[in-house]
């Protein structure tokens, strides 16, 4: 692997230019360097690629240093970073692809276990969340918001990804698009997976491929945690949903598990003693929580379902508004917890949460 890596970064030198130009688009040429903000595509000016240049050695051409942080590479790097790519395999079609180049053969299996890791696993989807930055100023803030959800707070468990690698089948060429990379963690906050949204860069909608939304990692009885549950938590399938619902609920932890399989088999708390279900309108989404009403019966854990007048609760907060949906909330949940966990509407709380991004935190244990 170290022969043909080799080979492709000198093959990527030659033309050092156009791959900054192709995978750091947010950068400039200047002299005989490309000038980028960090690996990541982010503007600025601290990372610096040399254009040209030996083939090797000191000042070889495709050669990186980033400034801020002295992280140092070759254009390898500069495609792994910038497209999300966890292990060698998938960086090095990519840069096959750019170059037109043939796949090889694939060499026979010896038994050796793999230095990268597996793609799909846990420690690919670890690799890819450190990659991505904070959401703040990016696409993904831009997204939420246009979906009505201003409550921001609290949301280091959502990061940004300017070139995502997407691949539609596994015969069809790689694509790079913008988008949101979720952590989904277990009960302990380890991170065991990460959903990935790939977005239009405007930022508008989610991207015009044919399947938007894409995990990887172990999902099952796991989630993406906004907070730390203790007696009360809510839970609900999809991110825009659990996101809405803290719009008027801004201190209540919430977990999203993504489907509502996963929704039927998250794991519960152990403190936990008040569960609220935000149900999906749809078979699937009533399926699911009969299934969790059950299990929480089971447990000694009061459920109660939260529903939605549309299909779910961002439709609701699109369609109707904050103060409809905070109205319709209000009515759902024990009383006791509105007054704990609810925003009014003239509140300093509701002002300060729903207003702006607010403070981003890392991913807590639920």
């Amino acid at each position: 692997m170290r022969n043909q890596a080799a080979d492709l970064a000198h093959r990527l030198a030659r033309d050092a230019e156009a791959v900054c130009r192709h995978y750091l688009p947010n950068g400039r040429r200047e002299g005989r360097y490309w000038l980028v903000g960090d690996v990541r595509n982010t503007p600025g000016r601290s990372l610096f690629v040399r254009l040209r240049g030996p083939e090797s050695g000191k000042g070889a051409a495709g050669k990186w240093t980033d400034g801020a942080t002295g992280e140092h590479g070759d254009l390898l790097d500069i495609i792994r970073e910038s497209c999300g790519l966890a292990d060698f395999s998938g960086v090095a079609d990519e840069a096959r692809r750019f170059l037109s180049l043939p796949r090889p053969e694939p060499a026979p299996d010896h038994g050796r276990p793999s230095s990268s890791a597996p793609a799909g696993s846990p420690e690919s989807a670890k690799r890819l969340f450190a990659m991505s930055q904070p959401i703040s100023g990016t696409i993904v803030e831009t997204y939420l918001r246009r979906r009505g959800i201003t409550a921001l707070h609290g949301t280091g468990n959502l990061r940004f990804h300017p070139r995502c690698y997407y691949r539609p089948d596994p015969d069809s060429p790689a694509e790079t698009w913008p988008a949101m990379i979720a952590a989904v963690t277990d009960r302990a906050g380890t991170i065991t997976g990460a959903p990935r949204t790939w977005l239009d860069p405007s930022g508008r909608a989610k991207a015009p491929i044919d399947t938007p939304r894409r995990a990887m990692g172990q999902l099952l009885g796991n989630a993406v945690r906004f907070g730390m549950a203790h007696d009360v938590m809510a839970a609900g399938e999809g991110i825009e949903t659990i996101l809405s619902l803290r719009c008027v609920m801004p201190t209540m932890p919430m977990i999203a598990a993504l489907s509502a399989a996963h929704l039927a088999a998250i794991l519960f708390p152990r403190t936990l003693r008040r569960l609220y279900i935000a149900r999906d309108n749809d078979p699937a989404g009533d399926g699911a929580v009969a299934n969790l009403i059950d299990r929480s019966r089971e447990a000694g854990i009061e459920a109660i379902t939260l529903s939605p007048r549309l299909g779910d609760f961002n439709e609701d907060l699109r369609a109707f508004g904050i103060d409809a949906l905070r109205a319709a909330i209000r009515v759902q949940i024990v009383p006791e917890d509105v007054l704990r966990f609810t925003a009014s509407e003239s509140s300093g709380t509701a002002a300060g949460l729903c207003g702006g991004a607010g403070v981003l935190s890392h991913p807590v244990a639920g």
